[in-house]
């Protein structure tokens, strides 16, 4: 079995993205995280390249959610948005 296999169930994912089992299968219920439903049970799989993908997609999605938003400090030093 190679150390970095192509499929990963839900798990899996969410202990790369540090989340909830929950939180990954609601990404894939909406669309957001591509997956494959698989067996006779259904199992989710996540296969490595999309969940790469999305980092990435997510990575684009924060900068421009950044430069949207600058933060900026206040003299008083406080946080304004």
């Amino acid at each position: 079995m190679p150390d970095d296999p192509r499929f990963l169930t839900l798990a899996d994912v969410a202990e790369v993205l540090n989340t909830s089992s929950a939180q990954v299968y609601a990404l894939v219920r909406r669309g957001d995280l591509p997956a494959i439903k698989i067996g006779g049970r259904g199992q989710w799989r996540v296969e490595r390249a999309q969940l790469e993908d999305f980092i990435q997609r997510m990575y684009a999605e924060t900068r421009q959610f950044v430069d949207q938003h600058p933060f900026v400090e206040s003299e008083q030093g406080d946080r304004v948005e």
